[in-house]
């Protein structure tokens, strides 16, 4: 279902919850504290559906490899590029004792050499040689290669399935939130700037934090609240919000009168040329023109725009603003911890100015970032009390909403095509 809710966010309430066909009770805690409710996640979300595991330009040649930790499973994997250019996916364990062939990180490698005892695989995953190969008995060295994983890519995003056989395709689960995302030129994504965190929350708290704005005025009130709230709009409501099967995205609010308080030198002179409009922005309008243009940004065209909010299910969120992407993925580690990894991509700089701009871009928003984090754990502590079993979720915290709706569907759903339906 794709849902196009154009409500007026300022004159009166807003209806983003009935638009989108979403119901309107208290939304369950249980599953943020439940260990029993962790594992049925893992089994019935993280090991049936497409995960988010990088992009394409973090392998652009040859043996350029990347390896991700696959949670809450602990699923080592190698995603690599080949010979022929093919992007793919392999358990990073060795077919001879079962040890990881390569260590974590990022790197080249046209022979993959486990380091065990110097099993050696070439870029597809193929074996290439066993040291005394003689002593083995019979060995089959075409059934010993690296052992595949499901891979996909899709506008550069490269997609795993811990399914050995999935049971549908990246196309099919991502429906019609891939049409809508087409296209999208993705500016600077080679130049990623990570940040990574343990965090004492459930990876559904964290993620809760970062699709909904009413509580910007708030927690942010000395950052970045006057950037997302403004006398006209006083609790930061939406301006937009639809959903795509288990997928969703909504629009928020940017204030058009913000300005820098002249008190703040060193921001106004990092600005003092910027043209996008906002505070956190790191490109120039030039460097950005084709990724404003495209429909899926700032979908309503408003002039009160700050920033859309992509979720893919389960937990891959891909957030833009006037000045690029920046891409937030919540990990599982237990019912009550979480893995959280955030990257901002920043563009070449064009000037010295536009360098500062960024400094000052990435150190905001890591600021507005840590503030989010320094609440989950006392957000977690609170849900573990068992004072409340339920919570109250308004208009503007849709996505949560549908979060929780489309996670309670996959748990109980006996098939992945169920659970799109």
């Amino acid at each position: 279902m794709n849902v196009n809710t154009m409500a007026k966010p300022f004159a009166g309430v807003t209806t983003f919850t009935q638009s989108c066909g979403l119901g309107t009770a208290p939304v369950p805690l249980e599953p943020y504290r439940s260990a029993a409710f962790f594992e049925r996640e893992r089994t019935q979300v993280f090991e049936r559906a497409w995960l988010v595991a990088g992009r394409v330009e973090e392998i652009p040649n040859y043996g350029d490899y990347i390896t991700v930790n696959l949670l809450p499973g602990n699923v080592p994997a190698i995603i690599n590029r080949g010979k022929d250019g093919t992007v793919r996916a392999f358990y990073n364990t060795c077919s001879h004792r079962g040890s990881q062939v390569l260590d974590a990180g990022a790197g080249n490698a046209k022979r993959i050499v486990c380091p065990y005892h110097a099993w050696t695989y070439a870029a597809d995953g193929d074996v290439v040689s066993i040291p005394d190969e003689p002593s083995f008995f019979n060995v089959d060295k075409k059934a010993c290669g690296l052992s595949r994983m499901s891979v996909d890519v899709w506008e550069g995003w490269i997609f795993v399935n811990l399914q050995k056989q999935p049971e549908v395709g990246l196309q099919e689960f991502l429906g019609t939130f891939a049409d809508r995302l087409a296209g999208v030129p993705y500016v600077a994504a080679d130049r990623p700037i990570v940040l990574q965190a343990d965090l004492d929350a459930n990876w559904k708290v964290v993620q809760d934090a970062f699709i909904e704005s009413y509580h910007i005025p708030a927690i942010h009130k000395k950052t970045i609240a006057e950037t997302f709230s403004s006398d006209e709009n006083k609790f930061a409501r939406l301006l937009d919000a639809r959903v795509f099967g288990p997928h969703r995205t909504v629009s928020m609010y940017g204030n058009p009168a913000m300005s820098i308080d002249p008190a703040h030198k060193v921001t106004m002179l990092a600005y003092a040329s910027g043209d996008t409009g906002s505070l956190i922005s790191a490109g120039t309008s030039a460097q950005m023109d084709a990724f404003l243009r495209h429909d899926a940004v700032n979908p309503t065209g408003s002039d009160c725009w700050s920033m859309d909010v992509n979720n893919i299910f389960p937990n891959t969120q891909i957030d833009f603003g006037p000045g690029g992407f920046w891409v937030h993925q919540f990990w599982p580690l237990t019912e009550n911890t979480s893995r959280y990894e955030v990257k901002f991509y920043v563009p070449e700089p064009l000037t010295a100015r536009q360098r500062l701009q960024q400094e000052m871009y990435v150190a905001r928003v890591i600021e507005v970032v840590l503030e989010d984090l320094a609440n989950v754990a006392r957000t977690q502590r609170g849900i573990d009390s068992g004072g409340n079993d339920f919570m109250q979720i308004q208009d503007s915290e849709v996505g949560i909403r549908h979060s929780m709706d489309q996670l309670l569907k996959w748990v109980d759903a006996p098939s992945v095509t169920e659970a799109l339906r």
